[in-house]
């Protein structure tokens, strides 16, 4: 089981998100595919990798789950980065590039889920952000053989989302 949660401040007011391991999967598959056709600016792209990361196919089933503090906000630019997380939220609803998928996701869960992660998105403000969290994930370890941002935003060939340090999302799902 994975969950997305809200801040420590928050955690009353709404419900945490909670996904079993094949619906967390299509939860991340569905926003990289949708944020990776609307990203346009480096920060865009940089949300989109984080999100591509919580891949459990390689990190593991049931260890993917993520509080909202934790994606890479910063303060400069979150009204802009909280509105492409919410246009990515509507691409996914909108069926964005679920063409590239070899099956169809539910369209009542997704409607469900995504509404419910909005929400979430819509209630967390730049006073919750811990630039901190972006700071040591943008960071290259000295363990790190890959760059956590691979350096020039490459997409995979075959399925056009953004590629991570774990590599595509899809493919990684595929095989």
């Amino acid at each position: 089981m994975n969950q997305i949660s809200m801040p420590e401040s928050l955690e009353n007011v709404i419900e945490p998100l909670r996904m079993r391991n094949t619906s967390t999967e299509v939860f991340i598959e569905t926003l990289v595919l949708s944020g990776s056709e609307l990203a346009k600016t480096n920060r865009e792209k940089e949300f989109i990798i984080w999100l591509a990361q919580r891949d459990q196919n390689v990190v593991g089933r049931g260890t993917v789950g993520f509080d909202l503090d934790e994606m890479p906000w910063i303060e400069d630019d979150f009204p802009e980065m909280k509105g492409f997380v919410l246009s990515t939220i509507k691409g996914v609803i909108n069926k964005v590039k679920w063409d590239v998928l070899n099956y169809e996701p539910n369209e009542e869960w997704i409607r469900d889920t995504f509404e419910h992660f909005a929400r979430m998105i819509q209630l967390f403000e730049a006073e919750h952000i811990i630039s901190q969290h972006y700071l040591e994930w943008i960071s290259l370890d000295e363990d790190d053989d890959e760059p956590t941002v691979p350096q020039g935003y490459p997409k995979c060939k075959e399925h056009g989302v953004y590629l991570s340090c774990l590599g595509c999302v899809i493919c990684n799902s595929i095989s």
